[in-house]
């Protein structure tokens, strides 16, 4: 489906792939809920990751050409009680377990990996902006999205 297509289908959700901790939390705040936005010359897209603290990230991602993302990143304990004597036993869990975790999608067309601003929000949301790619017109020194 291109581009066009994709954006008069709102109802339309691009298929996202979960692996790890991400896939096995059932209860808590979901990893990997995912927003995406088209504009003409650019793609959005936010995705939740509950959990995670910008300061300790160990998130990285990739984003092809293609328009594949793949995030990578370690759901984590924290240290709100790393000093503490004691040790707790959990009786409910309703936090995402800890551990490694992978999320794969396609943005709705190819983009420029070069061209991106990521921004990871305070909300545990990594957003960002990449930009599509553009092709020159032969004979007209213009360029346009695909």
């Amino acid at each position: 489906m291109d581009t066009q297509g994709y954006a008069e289908h709102s109802q339309l959700k691009p298929p996202v792939l979960l692996d790890g901790s991400g896939k096995e939390g059932s209860v808590g705040p979901s990893v990997g809920l995912l927003d995406v936005g088209i504009s003409d010359e650019a793609y959005l897209f936010r995705i939740a990751l509950p959990g995670i603290r910008k300061i300790e990230s160990q998130v990285k991602f990739e984003i092809h050409s293609d328009g594949k993302v793949l995030i990578q990143g370690m759901l984590t304990d924290g240290d709100i009680l790393q000093d503490s004597p004691s040790v707790y036993q959990l009786t409910v869990q309703q936090i995402c377990s800890t551990g490694p975790f992978s999320i794969s999608f396609n943005l709705p067309g190819p983009c420029d990996p070069r061209l991106i601003q990521p921004n990871f929000r305070s909300d545990g949301v990594l957003e960002v902006v990449v930009q599509k790619c553009v092709r020159r017109i032969p004979g007209e020194g213009l360029f346009s999205p695909p």
